[in-house]
């Protein structure tokens, strides 16, 4: 038995934390926001985020040096905008040396740092090649119900991806390793983008044709991106790659494409964060890689046409347009230059 703390108890935090205890680990769940913390221990539910029941051995916890006695690991999962300030506090109250998962997804706008390099960044004897990170098509309210769910887990220190996933390895929740973090993060961050523009499709009323499409060319800009900052190509060919994309962009659970429906359906970006009441990373991520492609010059009109939508008030149809009617080009295009970058390395 391993004694982990899970810092974020919204909906993935949560369902991380019954993985660990259905595999006999004795978890802490932390939030920020004490009243979560009491309704959590007092009724073992955590209805805003899922409507499942929570073991009465998972222990909810407001304080956060409560919440890491003994423990020796810390899964983090809260928003991309959170982590620099729960880091800090993290490294001002940990007395122990403890092995650092990350569940979350997205890029810093600005910096365009990844999340293992901001958790670096702010914890003293923490750097990113011993972090690991856990992404991949996992619903939260799928891996809650027990349902079959596979992710990859990933750091360049192979004990500890190893650690990671003996840690939550069952008969329902399925973990591969590899040693590609720059890719699973960035596979797991970027699909967002892409999820919210198969919400705006859909929410403008167009079919399978139009979805398919910008899946794979989502694609495209995804590993484009990807392998210019070192990941490998191979990667974006799986779980964290063309798995996430799939699940984020074809299903009401993920928030990014409800988000992406409303825009679709008229409704304005503030209005539909309201609505969401919920973080929706894909916004915080657009503009973190349209900046990135900007400086960079890297071609991702994709990513530019949704960053004009949320960014600029463009509308949604126009940006389709323009997307349809750019300049012709050879498709293998894309494919030679990525197997090119595959055989490089």
């Amino acid at each position: 038995m391993t004694k982990v703390a899970v810092l974020g108890a919204g909906s993935w935090g949560t369902a991380l934390s019954l993985v660990l205890a259905d595999n006999g680990h004795d978890v802490s769940l932390w939030t920020h926001r004490q009243e979560q913390a009491e309704i959590i221990n007092s009724t073992h539910k955590n209805e805003k985020y899922l409507n499942v029941m929570i073991p009465k051995e998972i222990r909810a916890y407001h304080n956060l040096k409560d919440a890491l006695q003994q423990v020796t690991v810390i899964v983090l999962v809260v928003p991309t905008k959170a982590i620099r300030e729960v880091c800090k506090n993290l490294d001002a109250v940990l007395e122990q040396n403890v092995t650092i998962i990350h569940a979350s997804k997205g890029i810093e706008p600005e910096s365009l740092k990844r999340v293992s390099q901001m958790i670096s960044e702010e914890m003293n004897g923490y750097k990113d090649k011993d972090i690991v990170v856990l992404s991949g098509p996992s619903h939260a309210e799928e891996v809650a119900q027990r349902q079959p769910t596979t992710v990859t887990v990933s750091s360049m220190n192979e004990r500890n991806a190893q650690l990671a996933q003996d840690l939550f390895i069952n008969k329902a929740f399925r973990v591969y390793t590899s040693t590609d973090i720059i890719g699973i993060e960035l596979g797991g961050a970027l699909k967002n983008i892409i999820a919210l523009g198969a919400g705006i499709s859909d929410g403008l009323g167009y079919g399978d044709n139009a979805k398919a499409a910008l899946i794979t060319r989502g694609l495209a800009e995804i590993a484009r991106l990807g392998t210019s900052l070192g990941a490998n190509p191979l990667t974006f060919l799986g779980l964290p790659g063309v798995g996430d994309l799939i699940v984020t962009c074809t299903s009401v659970h993920s928030r990014n494409w409800r988000a992406g429906n409303l825009l679709g359906k008229g409704n304005k970006l503030d209005d539909v964060l309201d609505q969401m009441g919920m973080v929706v990373e894909g916004v915080r991520t657009t503009k973190a890689a349209y900046q990135f492609a900007k400086k960079q010059n890297i071609e991702m009109p994709i990513t530019l046409g949704i960053y004009e939508i949320l960014f600029n008030d463009k509308e949604p149809k126009q940006v389709v347009e323009q997307l349809m009617n750019r300049n012709k080009r050879e498709e293998m295009d894309d494919l030679a230059r990525l197997l090119s970058s595959m055989y490089s390395q």
